[in-house]
């Protein structure tokens, strides 16, 4: 009997802050591409369930009609349940079919996930590529799963933990995501804020992990703490590949930090003698110190495609960034505000309150900062303690965390207190750094009317997707 391995994009429900937008399952496609150049002989489907518009019953249903042998699914904390709810699916279908969940969330909750969640076989820990296609041998061949690193299960009622797999050296030794699996749906995804309904969006991944150690953070964590990046000679193919194979225009890196002083020059020589780089809009994530230091690397960068990159600017305190160990300047985000906007480059500041010292005088202090460094566009966070980052053990330890949903953290939901603010103090103040951005007329109407074409097509977005309102609801 062959085996069939189904991985599942499931239901869920998008950030309304970035508007509508529908993205390609990313994380699915780069473990579904490994599994089918080591495994040839499994029988692999993608099952989108946004793309597909399934609802629970009907992903019920193509689960049934689909046999698997495994299924597959794997999500960011705010989207566990839905992950849990997939493998509760599958074991409803049949007992027999093996579910297997990944990703940061419960690498960092394999424990509790596993004692709490019986419909979960098996959790694959950090990097999932060749610890998912050894997994899927042993589980083939009938062996037990004792030698496969990497991974957390249940064996005679007690949690088992294997070693951690050593992390991947060569990233180019990777292929290309597996859009083929999902290229029926390929003209369904789409980041309307970003870059219009009909502009095709796809995601690729030029690098893995960052040096740097936010406390927020839980990609540092999760990546062993150490940054790894394909050549920029495999990203420019990559993003060629997906530009002329299937095209691709809006292409978001999903690296969080692009580090222009190693990568931008070379990138830049890797793409201007392409044809793709007149067709393309790329965005990346960048450090304000990194921007603010090489503005000559962005202006190359916006000849060969660049028009988004947004930088965590956080906050305007020093104290709170030492805080949060972000290792930047707040003179770092007037910089590089300056830097994208004089070349032309849609400038994209995150910002984040609720930090245990933050009065309603702070956050007021931070609303003016985020006004005069300016930035095309802002989007304002809670202080989120996700499992996995140090300030989860902080907050845990201490008893600040009032909201254990995971359904809630999405960043827009406060979740904690501060040492002078409730928990609903601080989700009022965040609509007011929404309000106090986007409320006046006079700017929405400059913003709808800006010559910048991507800051026309936001401010409309904005205001159609009515996320003013939807902030004011959580209050």
């Amino acid at each position: 009997m062959s085996t069939r391995v189904v991985f599942v994009e499931p239901p869920r429900t998008f950030w309304f802050v970035m508007g509508e937008y529908l993205p390609p399952p990313s994380a699915l496609l780069i473990l579904a591409a490994y599994v089918e150049r080591e495994l040839p002989d499994v029988e692999i489907e993608i099952v989108d369930c946004q793309a597909d518009r399934l609802d629970w019953k009907s992903l019920e249903a193509t689960i049934e009609s689909m046999q698997p042998s495994l299924v597959l699914t794997s999500g960011f904390t705010t989207n566990a349940y839905s992950c849990v709810k997939t493998c509760e699916i599958a074991k409803t279908v049949s007992t027999d079919i093996t579910t297997i969940v990944g990703g940061i969330h419960f690498s960092f909750t394999a424990e509790d996930s596993l004692r709490s969640f019986p419909e979960i076989d098996y959790i694959v820990r950090g990097e999932g590529e060749e610890t998912l296609v050894h997994l899927i041998r042993a589980i083939r061949s009938g062996q037990q799963p004792h030698e496969v690193s990497g991974i957390s299960f249940r064996h005679n009622h007690t949690v088992m933990h294997t070693p951690p797999r050593p992390l991947i050296e060569n990233l180019d030794s990777l292929p290309y995501p597996a859009y083929h699996l999902v290229e029926q749906n390929l003209k369904r995804y789409h980041f309307t804020m970003m870059a219009g309904r009909n502009t095709q969006y796809m995601i690729l991944e030029g690098a893995r992990g960052c040096e740097h150690r936010c406390s927020f953070c839980t990609q540092w964590n999760h990546w062993g703490g150490r940054w790894r990046t394909k050549s920029t000679k495999r990203i420019a193919d990559e993003i060629e590949f997906l530009n002329e194979t299937y095209g691709g225009v809006f292409l978001w890196f999903a690296d969080d930090n692009v580090r222009l002083s190693l990568r931008g020059k070379q990138l830049y020589h890797e793409l201007k003698h392409r044809r793709c780089r007149d067709d393309i809009m790329l965005f990346f994530q960048a450090r304000t110190d990194d921007v603010a230091g090489h503005p000559d690397l962005v202006e190359r960068l916006r000849e060969v495609g660049t028009y988004w990159i947004m930088c965590g600017v956080e906050n305007d305190s020093q104290e709170t960034l030492d805080e949060y160990k972000k290792g930047t300047k707040s003179a770092d985000a007037y910089q590089a505000m300056k830097i994208l906007n004089q070349h032309d480059i849609f400038s994209h500041a995150m910002l984040v309150i609720g930090a245990r010292r933050d009065t309603h005088e702070s956050i007021e202090r931070l609303r003016r900062f985020s006004q005069d460094i300016a930035p095309d566009f802002a989007i304002y966070t809670a202080l989120t303690p996700f499992p996995g980052t140090m300030y989860f053990e902080t907050a845990k330890t201490n008893g600040w965390i009032e909201d254990t949903n995971y359904t809630h953290y999405d960043m827009a939901h406060a979740i904690m207190p501060t040492e002078t603010l409730t928990k609903t103090e601080v989700q009022e103040e965040l609509w007011k750094c929404y309000q106090s951005f986007y409320g006046s007329w006079t700017k929405n109407i400059a913003g709808v009317l800006s010559t910048k074409k991507l800051k026309r097509i936001l401010y409309r977005h904005m205001a159609g997707q009515f996320v003013l309102e939807k902030f004011r609801r959580l209050i």
